[in-house]
Protein backbone atom coordinates (compact mmCIF):
# COMPACT_ATOMS: atom_id res chain seq x y z
CA UNK A 1 0.00 0.00 0.00
CA UNK A 2 1.71 3.54 -1.32
CA UNK A 3 2.14 5.76 1.82
CA UNK A 4 -0.52 8.10 0.39
CA UNK A 5 -2.84 5.86 -0.13
CA UNK A 6 -2.47 5.05 3.31
CA UNK A 7 -2.33 8.73 4.42
CA UNK A 8 -5.56 9.04 2.03
CA UNK A 9 -8.08 6.02 3.27
CA UNK A 10 -6.79 6.66 7.58
CA UNK A 11 -7.74 10.44 7.02
CA UNK A 12 -11.45 8.76 6.58
CA UNK A 13 -11.04 7.48 10.80
CA UNK A 14 -9.96 10.49 11.92
CA UNK A 15 -13.30 11.46 13.36
CA UNK A 16 -14.32 7.03 14.33
CA UNK A 17 -15.50 7.03 17.68
CA UNK A 18 -13.87 3.72 19.44
CA UNK A 19 -17.09 2.46 20.51
CA UNK A 20 -19.98 -0.06 18.94
CA UNK A 21 -21.86 2.17 16.29
CA UNK A 22 -25.15 -0.35 17.48
CA UNK A 23 -24.45 0.71 21.56
CA UNK A 24 -23.94 4.40 20.58
CA UNK A 25 -27.14 4.57 20.69
CA UNK A 26 -29.66 7.34 22.83
CA UNK A 27 -32.31 5.03 22.87
CA UNK A 28 -30.49 2.75 24.76
CA UNK A 29 -32.45 1.12 27.61
CA UNK A 30 -31.94 1.64 31.31
CA UNK A 31 -29.97 -0.97 32.99
CA UNK A 32 -32.23 -3.46 35.36
CA UNK A 33 -30.68 -3.31 39.58
CA UNK A 34 -28.27 -5.78 40.84
CA UNK A 35 -29.21 -8.90 42.58
CA UNK A 36 -28.82 -8.09 46.07
CA UNK A 37 -29.86 -11.28 48.72
CA UNK A 38 -30.84 -14.74 47.99
CA UNK A 39 -33.71 -15.52 45.73
CA UNK A 40 -35.09 -18.63 44.53
CA UNK A 41 -36.84 -20.01 40.99
CA UNK A 42 -37.10 -22.96 38.59
CA UNK A 43 -35.15 -21.82 35.96
CA UNK A 44 -31.75 -19.57 36.39
CA UNK A 45 -30.48 -18.14 32.93
CA UNK A 46 -26.60 -16.86 32.88
CA UNK A 47 -25.95 -14.53 30.09
CA UNK A 48 -27.91 -11.67 28.99
CA UNK A 49 -26.84 -11.63 25.40
CA UNK A 50 -28.81 -13.78 22.97
CA UNK A 51 -28.56 -17.18 24.06
CA UNK A 52 -29.85 -16.62 27.25
CA UNK A 53 -32.00 -13.76 26.83
CA UNK A 54 -33.65 -16.68 24.24
CA UNK A 55 -33.72 -18.99 26.66
CA UNK A 56 -35.20 -17.32 29.17
CA UNK A 57 -37.99 -15.90 26.41
CA UNK A 58 -38.77 -19.72 25.26
CA UNK A 59 -39.05 -21.01 28.61
CA UNK A 60 -41.93 -18.64 29.59
CA UNK A 61 -44.02 -19.66 26.40
CA UNK A 62 -43.35 -23.37 26.91
CA UNK A 63 -44.32 -23.02 30.62
CA UNK A 64 -45.93 -18.94 31.59
CA UNK A 65 -45.97 -20.13 35.15
CA UNK A 66 -42.11 -21.33 34.97
CA UNK A 67 -40.45 -18.72 37.28
CA UNK A 68 -37.19 -17.52 35.42
CA UNK A 69 -34.57 -15.66 36.89
CA UNK A 70 -31.96 -13.92 34.15
CA UNK A 71 -28.29 -12.48 35.11
CA UNK A 72 -25.99 -10.49 33.55
CA UNK A 73 -22.12 -9.47 34.24
CA UNK A 74 -22.64 -6.24 32.72
CA UNK A 75 -25.56 -4.88 30.70
CA UNK A 76 -27.86 -6.82 28.16
CA UNK A 77 -26.63 -6.86 24.39
CA UNK A 78 -23.19 -5.06 25.37
CA UNK A 79 -20.90 -7.95 24.44
CA UNK A 80 -21.12 -9.71 21.08
CA UNK A 81 -24.56 -9.93 20.85
CA UNK A 82 -24.58 -5.49 20.77
CA UNK A 83 -21.59 -5.27 18.61
CA UNK A 84 -21.67 -8.03 15.66
CA UNK A 85 -22.56 -7.34 12.40
CA UNK A 86 -26.49 -8.01 12.52
CA UNK A 87 -26.53 -10.74 9.86
CA UNK A 88 -29.25 -13.40 10.99
CA UNK A 89 -28.16 -16.29 9.26
CA UNK A 90 -30.61 -19.45 8.99
CA UNK A 91 -27.80 -21.92 8.92
CA UNK A 92 -27.07 -24.10 12.18
CA UNK A 93 -23.78 -24.79 10.85
CA UNK A 94 -21.85 -22.07 10.25
CA UNK A 95 -22.61 -22.52 6.27
CA UNK A 96 -23.75 -24.96 3.98
CA UNK A 97 -20.06 -26.29 3.57
CA UNK A 98 -19.52 -26.34 6.71
CA UNK A 99 -22.58 -28.68 7.80
CA UNK A 100 -22.21 -30.96 4.66
CA UNK A 101 -18.62 -31.79 5.51
CA UNK A 102 -19.22 -32.44 9.13
CA UNK A 103 -22.99 -33.90 9.29
CA UNK A 104 -23.75 -35.25 5.51
CA UNK A 105 -26.70 -37.62 6.75
CA UNK A 106 -28.77 -34.47 9.01
CA UNK A 107 -28.05 -32.05 6.32
CA UNK A 108 -31.21 -31.93 4.79
CA UNK A 109 -32.72 -31.84 8.69
CA UNK A 110 -30.46 -29.63 10.00
CA UNK A 111 -31.06 -27.69 6.64
CA UNK A 112 -34.95 -27.28 7.10
CA UNK A 113 -34.37 -26.58 11.51
CA UNK A 114 -32.70 -23.45 10.31
CA UNK A 115 -35.07 -22.39 7.90
CA UNK A 116 -37.63 -22.94 10.43
CA UNK A 117 -35.68 -21.46 13.47
CA UNK A 118 -35.35 -17.98 10.92
CA UNK A 119 -39.07 -17.96 10.25
CA UNK A 120 -39.53 -18.39 13.82
CA UNK A 121 -37.31 -15.44 14.90
CA UNK A 122 -39.12 -13.17 12.15
CA UNK A 123 -42.55 -14.29 13.65
CA UNK A 124 -40.92 -13.11 17.18
CA UNK A 125 -40.02 -9.57 15.76
CA UNK A 126 -43.36 -9.13 14.87
CA UNK A 127 -45.64 -10.86 17.66
CA UNK A 128 -43.26 -8.82 20.35
CA UNK A 129 -42.88 -5.64 18.40
CA UNK A 130 -38.95 -6.42 18.36
CA UNK A 131 -38.07 -2.67 17.00
CA UNK A 132 -34.76 -3.87 15.42
CA UNK A 133 -34.95 -3.20 12.21
CA UNK A 134 -35.21 -6.81 10.32
CA UNK A 135 -34.98 -7.11 6.78
CA UNK A 136 -35.42 -10.78 4.70
CA UNK A 137 -33.15 -9.56 2.55
CA UNK A 138 -30.74 -12.55 1.62
CA UNK A 139 -27.02 -12.69 1.41
CA UNK A 140 -24.34 -12.62 -1.46
CA UNK A 141 -21.24 -14.68 -1.17
CA UNK A 142 -18.82 -12.78 -3.45
CA UNK A 143 -15.69 -13.81 -5.72
CA UNK A 144 -12.51 -11.22 -6.01
CA UNK A 145 -10.45 -13.68 -7.60
CA UNK A 146 -10.85 -15.97 -10.77
CA UNK A 147 -10.54 -19.15 -8.96
CA UNK A 148 -12.87 -18.20 -5.97
CA UNK A 149 -15.53 -17.35 -9.07
CA UNK A 150 -14.69 -21.15 -10.28
CA UNK A 151 -15.34 -22.65 -6.43
CA UNK A 152 -18.51 -21.06 -6.35
CA UNK A 153 -19.74 -22.26 -9.94
CA UNK A 154 -18.40 -25.85 -8.71
CA UNK A 155 -20.22 -25.47 -5.21
CA UNK A 156 -23.43 -24.94 -6.91
CA UNK A 157 -23.42 -27.27 -8.73
CA UNK A 158 -22.55 -29.71 -5.83
CA UNK A 159 -25.26 -28.38 -3.64
CA UNK A 160 -28.17 -28.59 -6.64
CA UNK A 161 -27.01 -32.38 -7.34
CA UNK A 162 -27.14 -32.89 -3.28
CA UNK A 163 -30.70 -31.17 -3.57
CA UNK A 164 -30.00 -28.50 -1.66
CA UNK A 165 -29.42 -24.54 -1.79
CA UNK A 166 -32.85 -24.53 -3.85
CA UNK A 167 -32.77 -20.48 -3.02
CA UNK A 168 -29.29 -19.74 -3.99
CA UNK A 169 -28.69 -18.96 -7.78
CA UNK A 170 -25.26 -18.24 -9.06
CA UNK A 171 -24.45 -14.73 -10.48
CA UNK A 172 -21.46 -13.97 -12.72
CA UNK A 173 -19.74 -10.72 -12.95
CA UNK A 174 -21.88 -8.96 -14.82
CA UNK A 175 -24.89 -10.48 -12.96
CA UNK A 176 -23.56 -9.33 -9.60
CA UNK A 177 -22.37 -5.99 -10.71
CA UNK A 178 -26.00 -5.44 -11.57
CA UNK A 179 -26.94 -6.19 -7.93
CA UNK A 180 -23.45 -4.23 -6.06
CA UNK A 181 -21.26 -2.80 -8.12
CA UNK A 182 -17.74 -3.13 -7.56
CA UNK A 183 -14.79 -3.41 -9.77
CA UNK A 184 -13.41 -6.26 -7.69
CA UNK A 185 -16.52 -8.67 -8.13
CA UNK A 186 -16.15 -11.49 -9.90
CA UNK A 187 -19.09 -13.79 -8.89
CA UNK A 188 -21.48 -14.79 -6.25
CA UNK A 189 -23.94 -17.13 -5.11
CA UNK A 190 -27.07 -15.50 -3.90
CA UNK A 191 -29.21 -16.86 -1.21
CA UNK A 192 -32.13 -15.16 -1.79
CA UNK A 193 -33.97 -16.64 1.65
CA UNK A 194 -31.12 -17.73 4.51
CA UNK A 195 -30.30 -14.33 5.54
CA UNK A 196 -32.13 -11.54 7.67
CA UNK A 197 -30.13 -8.18 8.67
CA UNK A 198 -30.80 -6.54 11.39
CA UNK A 199 -30.26 -4.03 14.00
CA UNK A 200 -28.07 -6.53 16.70
CA UNK A 201 -28.19 -4.36 19.91
CA UNK A 202 -32.39 -3.27 19.00
CA UNK A 203 -32.68 -6.83 19.01
CA UNK A 204 -30.73 -7.78 22.55
CA UNK A 205 -32.73 -4.68 24.07
CA UNK A 206 -36.41 -5.75 22.55
CA UNK A 207 -35.95 -9.35 23.57
CA UNK A 208 -35.38 -8.07 27.36
CA UNK A 209 -38.44 -6.08 26.73
CA UNK A 210 -40.16 -9.33 26.07
CA UNK A 211 -38.79 -11.23 29.02
CA UNK A 212 -39.44 -8.48 31.76
CA UNK A 213 -43.38 -8.73 30.07
CA UNK A 214 -43.48 -11.89 30.88
CA UNK A 215 -42.51 -11.62 34.14
CA UNK A 216 -38.75 -12.88 33.87
CA UNK A 217 -36.90 -10.95 36.36
CA UNK A 218 -33.69 -9.92 34.85
CA UNK A 219 -30.51 -8.66 36.59
CA UNK A 220 -27.67 -6.60 35.77
CA UNK A 221 -24.56 -5.65 36.92
CA UNK A 222 -25.26 -9.57 38.54
CA UNK A 223 -21.93 -11.35 37.40
CA UNK A 224 -22.35 -14.95 38.14
CA UNK A 225 -19.46 -15.98 40.51
CA UNK A 226 -19.57 -19.80 41.54
CA UNK A 227 -21.95 -22.57 39.97
CA UNK A 228 -22.54 -25.56 42.99
CA UNK A 229 -24.94 -27.80 43.89
CA UNK A 230 -27.23 -27.25 46.49
CA UNK A 231 -29.68 -29.72 47.62
CA UNK A 232 -31.83 -31.23 44.33
CA UNK A 233 -30.61 -28.18 42.31
CA UNK A 234 -27.93 -25.36 42.07
CA UNK A 235 -26.91 -22.13 43.92
CA UNK A 236 -24.82 -19.70 41.83
CA UNK A 237 -22.92 -16.95 43.88
CA UNK A 238 -22.83 -13.11 42.79
CA UNK A 239 -21.60 -10.48 44.28
CA UNK A 240 -24.30 -9.08 46.45
CA UNK A 241 -26.63 -12.28 46.67
CA UNK A 242 -27.45 -16.30 45.33
CA UNK A 243 -29.87 -17.57 43.36
CA UNK A 244 -30.86 -21.06 44.30
CA UNK A 245 -32.73 -22.59 41.10
CA UNK A 246 -33.79 -26.39 40.38
CA UNK A 247 -32.37 -25.90 36.89
CA UNK A 248 -29.57 -24.01 35.26
CA UNK A 249 -28.72 -22.63 31.47
CA UNK A 250 -25.44 -21.05 30.96
CA UNK A 251 -25.37 -19.16 28.03
CA UNK A 252 -21.89 -16.81 28.77
CA UNK A 253 -20.30 -18.10 25.22
CA UNK A 254 -17.18 -16.47 24.84
CA UNK A 255 -16.83 -15.77 28.56
CA UNK A 256 -15.19 -18.43 30.76
CA UNK A 257 -17.75 -21.12 31.39
CA UNK A 258 -18.96 -21.95 35.15
CA UNK A 259 -18.09 -25.44 34.20
CA UNK A 260 -14.37 -25.62 34.24
CA UNK A 261 -14.13 -29.03 32.20
CA UNK A 262 -16.63 -26.92 29.24
CA UNK A 263 -13.38 -24.16 28.74
CA UNK A 264 -11.52 -25.97 26.49
CA UNK A 265 -13.61 -26.48 24.06
CA UNK A 266 -13.59 -22.04 22.82
CA UNK A 267 -11.31 -19.87 22.41
CA UNK A 268 -12.20 -16.09 21.92
CA UNK A 269 -11.06 -14.51 18.59
CA UNK A 270 -10.97 -10.85 18.03
CA UNK A 271 -13.25 -9.40 15.36
CA UNK A 272 -13.23 -5.86 13.94
CA UNK A 273 -15.82 -3.17 11.89
CA UNK A 274 -16.18 0.11 10.94
CA UNK A 275 -19.29 1.83 9.74
CA UNK A 276 -19.32 4.67 7.79
CA UNK A 277 -22.01 7.98 7.74
CA UNK A 278 -25.26 7.75 6.02
CA UNK A 279 -24.51 7.57 2.39
CA UNK A 280 -25.74 10.36 0.01
CA UNK A 281 -28.63 9.32 -2.66
CA UNK A 282 -25.56 9.76 -5.09
CA UNK A 283 -23.35 7.46 -3.21
CA UNK A 284 -25.64 4.46 -2.64
CA UNK A 285 -26.97 4.99 -6.31
CA UNK A 286 -23.18 4.87 -7.59
CA UNK A 287 -22.76 1.44 -6.17
CA UNK A 288 -26.15 0.46 -6.35
CA UNK A 289 -27.57 -2.36 -3.73
CA UNK A 290 -30.81 -1.82 -4.24
CA UNK A 291 -31.51 -4.83 -3.10
CA UNK A 292 -29.80 -4.41 0.26
CA UNK A 293 -28.66 -7.77 0.38
CA UNK A 294 -25.85 -9.03 3.37
CA UNK A 295 -22.35 -9.31 1.57
CA UNK A 296 -19.75 -11.55 2.60
CA UNK A 297 -16.37 -12.13 0.08
CA UNK A 298 -15.21 -15.69 -0.11
CA UNK A 299 -11.51 -15.66 1.11
CA UNK A 300 -10.29 -17.37 4.26
CA UNK A 301 -9.57 -14.01 5.85
CA UNK A 302 -13.01 -12.21 4.37
CA UNK A 303 -14.30 -9.48 5.01
CA UNK A 304 -19.09 -9.16 5.59
CA UNK A 305 -20.74 -5.54 4.82
CA UNK A 306 -24.11 -4.56 4.39
CA UNK A 307 -25.64 -1.20 4.97
CA UNK A 308 -27.69 0.13 7.80
CA UNK A 309 -31.17 1.43 7.90
CA UNK A 310 -30.06 4.46 7.57
CA UNK A 311 -27.95 3.63 4.50
CA UNK A 312 -24.82 3.56 6.49
CA UNK A 313 -22.45 0.93 5.30
CA UNK A 314 -21.29 -1.80 8.10
CA UNK A 315 -17.58 -3.42 6.87
CA UNK A 316 -15.53 -5.97 8.97
CA UNK A 317 -14.04 -9.04 9.24
CA UNK A 318 -10.70 -9.77 7.61
CA UNK A 319 -8.60 -10.04 10.68
CA UNK A 320 -9.17 -13.09 13.49
CA UNK A 321 -6.90 -11.97 16.41
CA UNK A 322 -6.12 -14.60 19.17
CA UNK A 323 -4.46 -13.49 22.05
CA UNK A 324 -2.33 -15.90 24.22
CA UNK A 325 -4.01 -17.62 26.92
CA UNK A 326 -7.53 -17.01 26.01
CA UNK A 327 -7.37 -13.57 27.24
CA UNK A 328 -10.71 -11.10 26.99
CA UNK A 329 -9.62 -7.47 27.72
CA UNK A 330 -11.60 -4.58 26.91
CA UNK A 331 -8.73 -2.83 25.69
CA UNK A 332 -8.50 -5.43 22.75
CA UNK A 333 -11.96 -3.99 21.65
CA UNK A 334 -9.96 -1.13 19.77
CA UNK A 335 -7.18 -1.83 17.61
CA UNK A 336 -6.43 0.76 15.25
CA UNK A 337 -3.80 -1.24 12.84
CA UNK A 338 -6.97 -3.44 11.70
CA UNK A 339 -9.02 -0.47 11.32
CA UNK A 340 -6.82 1.07 9.26
CA UNK A 341 -6.36 -1.46 7.04
CA UNK A 342 -9.83 -2.02 6.84
CA UNK A 343 -10.36 1.03 6.10
CA UNK A 344 -7.88 0.47 2.86
CA UNK A 345 -9.54 -2.64 1.78
CA UNK A 346 -13.18 -0.60 2.04
CA UNK A 347 -11.64 2.14 -0.91
CA UNK A 348 -10.68 -0.97 -3.08
CA UNK A 349 -13.75 -2.58 -3.43
CA UNK A 350 -15.83 0.69 -3.42
CA UNK A 351 -12.94 2.97 -4.92
CA UNK A 352 -16.80 5.21 -5.89
CA UNK A 353 -16.97 6.10 -1.81
CA UNK A 354 -13.43 8.06 -1.90
CA UNK A 355 -14.05 10.86 0.64
CA UNK A 356 -16.65 8.95 2.71
CA UNK A 357 -15.73 8.98 6.63
CA UNK A 358 -16.45 6.25 9.23
CA UNK A 359 -18.09 7.43 12.27
CA UNK A 360 -17.16 4.54 14.37
CA UNK A 361 -14.54 2.21 14.75
CA UNK A 362 -14.73 -1.30 16.99
CA UNK A 363 -13.83 -4.92 18.14
CA UNK A 364 -15.23 -7.67 20.15
CA UNK A 365 -14.82 -11.09 21.15
CA UNK A 366 -16.14 -14.55 19.35
CA UNK A 367 -16.53 -17.78 21.10
CA UNK A 368 -14.84 -20.02 18.47
CA UNK A 369 -14.93 -23.97 18.56
CA UNK A 370 -12.57 -26.39 16.57
CA UNK A 371 -16.04 -27.28 14.08
CA UNK A 372 -16.98 -23.74 13.76
CA UNK A 373 -20.75 -24.46 14.54
CA UNK A 374 -22.42 -24.04 18.52
CA UNK A 375 -21.96 -28.11 20.54
CA UNK A 376 -24.53 -28.43 24.29
CA UNK A 377 -24.49 -30.66 27.27
CA UNK A 378 -25.75 -30.99 30.22
CA UNK A 379 -23.90 -31.56 33.91
CA UNK A 380 -24.55 -32.06 37.37
CA UNK A 381 -27.07 -34.90 36.88
CA UNK A 382 -29.20 -32.70 33.67
CA UNK A 383 -29.68 -30.06 36.05
CA UNK A 384 -27.26 -27.47 34.29
CA UNK A 385 -27.57 -26.89 30.25
CA UNK A 386 -25.18 -25.30 27.76
CA UNK A 387 -24.61 -24.34 24.61
CA UNK A 388 -21.58 -22.71 23.47
CA UNK A 389 -19.04 -22.26 20.25
CA UNK A 390 -20.82 -20.41 17.64
CA UNK A 391 -17.79 -18.79 16.08
CA UNK A 392 -19.83 -15.70 14.39
CA UNK A 393 -22.60 -17.00 13.21
CA UNK A 394 -24.81 -16.91 16.90
CA UNK A 395 -27.23 -13.97 15.93
CA UNK A 396 -29.78 -16.28 14.88
CA UNK A 397 -27.78 -19.85 15.82
CA UNK A 398 -28.81 -18.93 19.69
CA UNK A 399 -32.31 -19.18 19.21
CA UNK A 400 -32.22 -22.88 18.54
CA UNK A 401 -29.26 -23.42 20.85
CA UNK A 402 -31.95 -21.98 23.73
CA UNK A 403 -34.21 -24.34 22.38
CA UNK A 404 -32.09 -27.55 23.05
CA UNK A 405 -30.92 -26.47 25.68
CA UNK A 406 -34.50 -26.26 27.27
CA UNK A 407 -35.05 -29.90 25.75
CA UNK A 408 -32.04 -30.94 27.75
CA UNK A 409 -33.40 -29.61 31.11
CA UNK A 410 -36.60 -31.27 30.29
CA UNK A 411 -34.91 -34.66 29.73
CA UNK A 412 -36.74 -34.99 26.27
CA UNK A 413 -35.81 -36.51 22.98
CA UNK A 414 -36.75 -34.13 20.30
CA UNK A 415 -35.71 -33.50 16.99
CA UNK A 416 -33.33 -31.10 18.36
CA UNK A 417 -31.64 -33.66 20.69
CA UNK A 418 -31.77 -36.65 18.53
CA UNK A 419 -28.97 -34.78 15.83
CA UNK A 420 -25.63 -35.89 16.05
CA UNK A 421 -24.60 -32.25 15.84
CA UNK A 422 -26.08 -31.98 19.35
CA UNK A 423 -25.01 -35.29 20.47
CA UNK A 424 -21.75 -34.95 20.03
CA UNK A 425 -19.18 -32.17 20.64
CA UNK A 426 -15.87 -30.83 18.61
CA UNK A 427 -12.46 -31.56 19.80
CA UNK A 428 -10.98 -29.30 22.28
CA UNK A 429 -8.67 -26.92 21.65
CA UNK A 430 -4.79 -27.87 23.18
CA UNK A 431 -3.53 -26.20 26.21
CA UNK A 432 -1.15 -23.05 26.11
CA UNK A 433 1.29 -22.53 24.41
CA UNK A 434 0.04 -25.38 21.93
CA UNK A 435 -3.03 -23.70 20.89
CA UNK A 436 -1.44 -20.46 20.57
CA UNK A 437 1.56 -21.94 18.35
CA UNK A 438 -1.27 -23.74 16.49
CA UNK A 439 -3.12 -20.77 15.84
CA UNK A 440 -0.86 -18.74 14.87
CA UNK A 441 0.18 -21.35 11.90
CA UNK A 442 -3.47 -21.71 11.26
CA UNK A 443 -3.52 -18.17 10.21
CA UNK A 444 -0.51 -17.59 8.48
CA UNK A 445 -1.34 -21.20 6.29
CA UNK A 446 -4.82 -19.03 5.74
CA UNK A 447 -3.37 -15.94 4.53
CA UNK A 448 -0.85 -17.66 2.65
CA UNK A 449 -3.88 -19.63 0.96
CA UNK A 450 -5.45 -16.17 0.08
CA UNK A 451 -2.21 -15.64 -1.74
CA UNK A 452 -1.67 -18.84 -4.02
CA UNK A 453 -5.16 -19.30 -5.87
CA UNK A 454 -6.34 -20.59 -2.64
CA UNK A 455 -4.08 -23.68 -1.95
CA UNK A 456 -4.00 -24.95 1.12
CA UNK A 457 -0.48 -26.33 2.51
CA UNK A 458 0.00 -29.83 4.49
CA UNK A 459 -1.08 -27.65 7.81
CA UNK A 460 -4.06 -26.90 6.50
CA UNK A 461 -4.83 -30.03 4.55
CA UNK A 462 -4.30 -31.96 7.76
CA UNK A 463 -6.58 -30.40 9.79
CA UNK A 464 -9.09 -30.75 6.81
CA UNK A 465 -8.42 -34.63 7.64
CA UNK A 466 -9.01 -34.42 11.19
CA UNK A 467 -11.98 -32.06 10.71
CA UNK A 468 -10.27 -29.42 12.77
CA UNK A 469 -10.03 -25.53 11.88
CA UNK A 470 -10.00 -21.57 13.10
CA UNK A 471 -12.21 -18.80 12.12
CA UNK A 472 -14.12 -15.97 12.90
Amino acid sequence: MAPSAMTRWTRSLSDAQPVPYWLDDPGRPRPESALTGTETCDLLVVGGGYSGLWTALLAKERDPGRDVVLLEGREVGWAASGRNGGFCAASLTHGLANGLARWPDEIHRLEELGARNLDAIEEAVSRYALDCDFERTGEIDLATEPYQARELRDWHGQIRRAGLGEHIEYLDADAVRAQVDSPTFRAGLHDRRGVALLNPAKLAWGLKRACLALGVRVHEHTPALTLKPYGAGMAVRTPYGLVRARAVALGTNVFPSLLRRVRSYTVPVYDYALMTEPLTAEQLASIGWRGRQGLADSGNRFHYFRLSADNRVLWGGYDAVHHYGGRVRAEYDDRPETHAKLAGHFFTCFPQLEGVRFTHAWGGAIDTCSRFSAFFGTAHQGRVAYAAGYTGLGVGATRFGAEVMLDLLAGERTERTALEMVRRKPLPFPPEPFAWTGIALTKWSLARADAHAGRRNLWLRTLDRLGLGFDS
